[in-house]
């Protein structure tokens, strides 16, 4: 079956759901205890939460499918991280969750090419990414692709506060 990258729509909403669940089940999940996990996935991952981002032109979002299956899909949008030198028009990559048996086949590569150039579709503009501070790999991916560590802060999963890394890419299409 081949893989195909779409822009999703609201009637997307419970897929992203499924698939947004799973990997940060799957990826995260043991970090936490149950009530805090389904805490956090009720408020970031209901079918809800994402058919009132899509719901928003603000924000955008693509997905990667195996025929009808959701294997990842990346989320973008107006930047919300919180560092003083956050500007009104900075864009963010809010989120790039591709399954394991994806990774490493540049399919991840491809969202994120999708969304970086939704995000800079009117012009280069301030990028940035957060990402949680053991996540060594997606750190390096994002330093080849011209994202620089500029801070930190507390990311919140329930009760549980995780350390996670802000980076920054200046108005660039490179």
């Amino acid at each position: 079956m081949s893989l195909a990258i779409r822009r999703a729509n609201i009637d997307d909403a419970g897929r992203l759901s499924r698939i947004g669940i799973r990997t940060f089940v799957d990826t995260f999940g043991h970090l936490y205890s149950d009530e805090d996990l389904q805490t956090f996935l009720h408020d970031s991952h209901s079918p809800q939460a994402y058919a009132r981002q899509l719901d928003n032109p603000e924000y955008a979002f693509w997905l990667l499918e195996q025929g009808d299956t959701a294997t990842g899909y990346a989320m973008a949008g107006p930047c919300g991280l919180p560092h003083a030198d956050v500007r009104a028009d900075d864009g963010e990559l809010k989120r790039l969750y591709v399954l394991p048996d994806m990774q490493n086949g540049g399919w991840g590569g491809r969202l994120f090419q999708a969304a970086l150039d939704w995000l800079q579709r009117d012009g280069p503009r301030t990028l940035w990414i957060s990402v949680w501070s053991e996540n060594l790999g997606a750190q390096r991916f994002y330093a080849r692709h011209g994202f620089e560590k500029v801070g930190e802060y507390e990311f919140p999963v329930g009760r549980v506060r995780d350390r996670e890394f802000m980076f920054r890419r200046f108005g660039s299409t490179a």
